[in-house]
Formats: structure tokens, C-alpha cells, sequence
């Protein structure tokens, strides 16, 4: 089956020009050393903000100003991060609505200065002005479009005229991706489709199972699952840990995914147990659980990445994620965090992988991307080398999940650049699947489980 249609529209390339005053107040503080910010608003999209650097007025571009902090990679060049949105064909079609009343899709930013959020209920901003920028998106699945590189007139000074220039890149490019959802709770054992359109293909299968400390698993395989080998014990025992604390751990979930055939070709394992931290009822972020993410390789289980999760305290109450790649010559507990995410523990939302800048995950690319290919390297270069991002570049996965209590029926996209084979996206899927089980995983030790994920030899002393 063909990709869906995507377009991911970046705003980047950000910075301000703000004029020094002849014979400054002596109070003034100069415009390079005021910090200001600007929101980013595309119709019913969701707001986003960005910071937006100051430049010397005599700077041409953004690349003439002050240099990006090592290891930082930029939309669109130098200057500031900008903001990412991803329109499915679903999203262009309602954008290139034709009724009366859509008028024409504007990008709107209001750039501010001062301080971002509030004091006393007070947005400590002051708004400087307001850019809207033309977006005709036909045609975006097909071609790369730049809507806007320049800068534009912002904000007006005692007289009337202009007082600062702000600068910002606008470019929409088009992003395929693959669409697979499951067709029930994972706990469930379902199937997963491909989507395309309005055409629904089957593509896995999964199956939910209990695996106990030795590496058995305790719900009925298929027959094509091959046994764990010693060696892919061995990788769940080094990345996993021993905590037992009885009535206040939820541990061994196990899900794994076949193809059409029967054969398993990715699967998630729970190595190390969701515990209750001391004097509290929830999993804390000093003490996650983890996930193993493994492929079949050489006859055995392969570490592919690794998943932590917690429960995180304060007014959010949500989910909090992070997931790492782990290289084929890692040791135990190497590898390079890709992504860390907050989901709303009553609502759900959307676990990324982005590594654009700030791709919607709030963490910005390591390493250069205009580097030429490279190599994995040793684990003392982990997190300032350039492995793996000459492999994943861009978007590369999304998974939507529901908060507790709701029936959820993940919904995963990959990036069509980063899937090869089936295995590619089946390790996709198996990590959709353990980010949506942490929901539950992460629920307080006050609440009880469904009865899919307790399992009956101990679901009374374990859950």
C-alpha cells in the first residue's frame, strides 16, 4: 500500500532587530540583553511559542548574529527555533475549505518582549507587534513550498513609523508517512492495520503475555515465537532490575508482534518493574520503569531502544516518556535519548519522535546537520557524537494514546524515510504499544488494574 500524505509546515530562522535609541533612559536596558518571545498560531492548531534571539541592527541575516550553542541544529539556519506543525491530507482539505466563511489560511505570529508566562495572572510580555503570513498549501504534497524568507516590519515607535524588524522562515515541505492502528487495547492481543485513505489492511498481529524474572513467558505463544536465548536473557537482565517489593510493583508485560505469517518481528518487553516510590502511591521520575524494545536478529532477540516511564507530580498529573536508540555495539544502559514527552494522564496525547529543531517534542537536534554520514561510536561519545542521527532525521514516529480509563486504540504514523523493511515498522508499533501499557503501568498503586493486566498466579499480591 502507498504512504499517506503528510506536509510538515516549519517556522524557523527566528530573530529580532530592535533599534538602540540615540540617548538611552538611564533605566533602558539594551535590546540584546531583553529576552522576547513569539506565538505561533495556524487556524484550530494548537498555539505554539518559540524564543526569538536579538540581533545587531547592523545584522544582515540571522546567521550574521550571535552563533547557535554547540550541538544545536536550527529550522531554516541560524537564528531562534521556531515551531512545527504536521497537516495530515485531512488537515489541507480543511484548510483549502472552500465555504465563504474560511477566508484564507493565514500563519499569525505576535512577537513579544519581555519574559515568557505570567505574574500574579499578568502575561509578563508586552506585545511589540503582529505578522500574518500568507499560506497557499496546494500542491505541498508534492513539492516543497517557502511561503516567507525575510524580514518584515514589526511594532511602531512614538512617531508612527516602524521600530523593529523581526525575521522568520515559513516553508512547507511534504512528509509521507506510514499509518498503522490497532484495533483494540493492547492488552487485548489485536490486530494492526495499515490505513490508507479510507482502505483498512491488515499488517501485525500482537499478543499481550506475562513474562516472569528467568525470561518465560506465562500466556500461550505462537509457535513461531522463537525461544529467548540465553543471550537475549542476558539483555534483559542487564538493561532490566531485581526490584522486588511485593503488593507494590507491576511487572513482566510482554507484547509482541508478528507478521501476517506468524513470525514475530518486533517485541516490547517490561525489564524493569513499575514501582511505587517509598511513602507514595506512584512511579516516580528518580525510579521509572523501563521498556525493552527489541528486533529479531541473528537467530535471537536484538535491543533496538529503550523506554522509561513515571508518573509525574504536581498540577499536570500526567505521563512522563523517554525513549532511547541503543546501537548494536552498545553495552548495557549506552544509547542516545531521542525523545521525551509529558502525556495527560486523563486526557492522553501524542508521544513524538522528532528530531527537527524543537519537532513539537520540545528537544532540539544534536549534532550537524549538514555532517556527512557517519558511524556509530564508543559509548564515551554517546549524547556528542553524531550516531544515530545520520540514520533518523526529520519526524520518524507519533503515537497517539488515551488517558486512564479510556479505551485506546493507539494510533501510530512513521516517516516513510526511516521504514526499510517490516521490522522497521513493527519496532515502531511494539514502542506505540509499551508507551500506551506505561499509562496503565503508571497508574497510582491506589487504583486497581483491568483484569488483562493482572496476571492470575499474583495479580492479589502484585497489583
Amino acid at each position: 500500500m502507498d504512504p499517506c500524505p503528510f506536509v510538515r509546515l516549519t517556522v524557523g530562522s527566528l530573530a529580532l532587530k530592535i533599534p538602540v535609541a540615540a540617548k538611552p533612559a538611564r533605566s533602558a536596558v539594551h535590546p540584546s540583553s531583553t529576552p522576547c518571545f513569539c506565538k505561533i498560531k495556524l487556524k484550530s492548531f494548537p498555539l505554539q511559542t518559540a524564543l526569538v534571539p536579538h540581533l545587531p541592527p547592523d545584522a544582515a541575516h540571522p546567521t550574521d548574529g550571535p552563533a547557535s550553542p554547540p550541538g544545536v541544529v536550527v529550522v531554516g539556519g541560524g537564528g531562534g527555533g521556531g515551531a512545527t506543525f504536521h497537516l495530515s491530507k485531512a488537515d489541507l482539505d480543511r484548510l483549502a475549505g472552500k465555504s465563504i466563511f474560511s477566508g484564507k489560511v493565514c500563519l499569525k505570529v505576535s512577537v513579544f518582549t519581555g519574559r515568557r508566562g505570567a505574574t500574579c495572572g499578568v502575561s509578563s510580555g508586552r506585545l511589540l507587534g503582529k505578522v500574518s503570513v500568507p499560506l497557499d498549501l496546494a500542491g505541498a504534497e508534492s513539492r516543497a513550498c517557502v511561503f516567507h524568507s525575510g524580514w518584515i516590519n514589526v511594532g511602531k515607535d512614538t512617531k508612527g513609523s516602524s521600530s523593529a524588524q523581526f525575521h522568520l522562515t515559513v516553508k512547507a515541505e511534504p512528509d509521507p508517512r506510514f499509518v498503522f492502528q490497532f484495533d483494540g487495547e493492547p492488552e487485548c492481543s489485536p490486530q494492526v492495520f495499515q490505513i490508507q485513505g479510507n482502505i483498512r489492511q491488515p499488517v501485525f498481529t500482537c499478543e499481550f503475555s506475562f513474562r516472569s524474572h528467568n525470561g518465560d513467558h506465562h500466556a500461550q505463544r505462537s509457535r513461531s515465537l522463537p525461544s529467548e536465548s540465553s543471550c537475549s536473557r542476558n539483555w534483559l537482565s542487564s538493561f532490566g532490575s531485581e526490584r522486588e517489593k511485593p503488593g507494590r510493583e507491576r511487572k513482566g508485560w510482554s507484547i509482541t508482534v508478528h507478521d501476517l505469517s506468524g513470525s514475530p518481528v518486533a517485541t516490547a518487553s517490561m525489564v524493569t518493574p513499575f514501582v511505587a516510590s517509598p511513602g507514595s502511591d506512584r512511579v516516580s521520575r528518580s525510579n521509572p520503569g523501563s521498556w525493552l524494545i527489541l528486533r529479531p536478529g541473528d537467530g535471537t532477540w536484538k535491543p533496538w531502544g529503550r523506554l522509561e516511564a513515571w508518573r509525574e507530580r504536581g498540577g499536570s498529573d500526567s505521563l512522563g516518556c523517554r525513549f532511547e536508540i541503543i546501537p548494536d555495539s552498545a553495552g548495557a544502559g549506552a544509547g542516545v535519548v531521542v525523545s521525551e514527552s509529558t502525556l495527560s494522564s486523563k486526557s492522553g496525547g501524542r508521544f513524538q519522535i522528532d528530531l527537527g529543531s524543537n519537532g513539537g517534542n520540545g528537544r532540539a537536534t544534536p549534532g550537524s546537520a549538514g555532517s556527512p554520514a557517519c558511524s556509530p561510536r564508543g559509548s564515551g561519545d554517546f549524547g556528542h557524537g553524531l550516531w544515530p542521527y545520520c540514520m533518523y532525521r526529520g519526524f520518524v514516529m507519533a503515537a497517539g494514546v488515551e488517558g486512564e480509563g479510556k479505551c485506546s486504540k493507539p494510533t501510530v504514523e512513521v516517516s516513510v524515510q526511516h521504514v526499510g523493511c517490516t521490522e522497521d515498522a513493527a519496532a515502531f508499533v511494539a514502542l506505540a504499544a509499551a508507551v500506551d501499557l506505561s499509562m496503565d503501568a503508571c497508574m497510582l498503586f491506589t487504583q486497581r488494574l483491568r483484569k488483562e493486566l493482572c496476571h492470575t498466579a499474583d495479580s492479589s499480591s502484585s497489583f
